[in-house]
């Protein structure tokens, strides 16, 4: 009866688990933290030019450069990164294949141990370490000694175009914020990004459980630091020039 009802408690109230949840959270918590710095890093440039020039066309051009550098910076940094991070998985899950092909006996027993140590009776343990090697030995493996599933090795492609996208993204809201009359642009930028960085603060502190208030406060110091600084910089650029 408790079984039953477990099951249709399951059934009504599904709870998401396993490493597909984790990943999804990376790639969002990542996009949250891409477009957070498209934010600060063209919001940064435009007010910059916009304290040395009135011109328009001169800032427009200035955010889109900025922009794209930034979009192809991050898109290469994420494809580097995940290529390195991907060619050691695939280095450690050869020597893993290898290692269940020559001695299988030796690894299914380190299998065992591995389940014993995380509380299980010597008996439980041996029981699962069979049945997971039975069923899938290189995954069962792969997931509890190495801590990889080998069905969902990262895409270093997919890393570098979600990174350049959600760069640009961010970037597009000081780029149009700044584009309105002259008289209004900067505090109209400076006020719409902070509110955007006080979103993807909250955001981000909510997909990582961490305190929201704390790290929202800290995104924000650090947006109207950024772009205090490159005021001040473009104004005094603006003068001497």
């Amino acid at each position: 009866m408790q079984s039953d009802v477990g099951s249709v408690a399951l059934e009504e109230h599904p709870e998401p688990h396993g490493a597909g949840l984790a990943s999804r959270l990376n790639w969002l918590r990542a996009g949250v933290l891409g477009a957070n710095d498209g934010i600060v890093s063209v919001a940064g440039i435009v007010v910059g030019v916009a304290a040395a020039t009135t011109s328009s066309a001169a800032i427009l051009t200035a955010g889109v450069a900025g922009l794209a550098a930034g979009a192809v910076s991050m898109a290469l940094g994420e494809y580097v990164s995940v290529s390195t991070q991907r060619d050691s998985e695939r280095a450690v899950l050869a020597v893993e294949r290898r290692e269940l092909a020559e001695m299988p006996e030796e690894e299914l027993a380190e299998l065992a141990a591995i389940y014993e140590a995380k509380g299980l009776s010597e008996e439980t343990a041996w029981k699962v370490a069979v049945e997971l090697t039975e069923k899938d030995a290189f995954t069962a493996h792969a997931e509890a000694e190495l801590g990889i599933d080998p069905a969902e090795l990262t895409n270093p492609w997919h890393a570098a175009f979600s990174s350049a996208l959600s760069f640009t993204l961010g970037a597009m809201l000081p780029l149009l914020a700044i584009l309105t009359p002259p008289s209004v642009r900067v505090p109209v930028t400076v006020a719409a990004v902070l509110v955007a960085l006080a979103i993807t603060g909250a955001v981000g502190a909510k997909l990582g459980d961490a305190p929201a208030t704390r790290a929202t406060l800290r995104v924000l110091l650090g947006g109207a630091l950024a772009m205090a600084t490159t005021y001040a910089i473009g104004h005094l650029v603006g003068i001497a020039v």
